[in-house]
């Protein structure tokens, strides 16, 4: 049995550099069948990166995420291709050493095994979309 999860998570930097998570009090599942106004369903909160997951299967993931001014995620290598789309603000992501300077409705595939993260640069909202293949 696969459950669904959609708690907000979030993520900050404490005096070591080390990061806290926390849970939001309450479990709040995205309703199916239903429009959402994207940009909505997360909301920014003071120094933190916060994530929810819309959705979550053994075949990949979709979360969107909102990033406080100063607040970025640091290197890291996945496995698997990523389709990151800012959904509110401008965001600086970084992949291979290369600068991506991506603004509100615009997206870019972070490939599979490349060095990336993300840059602070303002406040920003994002959708991060995974498909797992066991091909990669």
């Amino acid at each position: 049995m696969v459950i669904n999860l959609t708690i907000p998570i979030f993520m900050q930097m404490d005096n070591n550099n080390q990061i806290q998570v926390e849970n939001e009090q309450h479990n709040t599942e995205l309703e199916k069948a239903r429009a959402h106004i994207i940009v909505e369903i997360i909301e920014y909160i003071p120094n933190s990166v916060v994530m929810k997951t819309i959705i979550k299967k053994t075949t990949g993931n979709i979360s969107v995420m909102s990033f406080d001014t100063g607040e970025g995620l640091t290197e890291k290598i996945s496995p698997f291709d990523t389709f990151a789309q800012i959904i509110d603000g401008k965001a600086e992501i970084v992949i291979d050493k290369v600068s991506h300077l991506l603004k509100t409705g615009d997206g870019i595939i972070i490939p599979a095994h490349l060095p990336n993260h993300i840059n602070p640069n303002g406040r920003f909202k994002m959708i991060l979309t995974i498909i797992k293949s066991v091909y990669e």
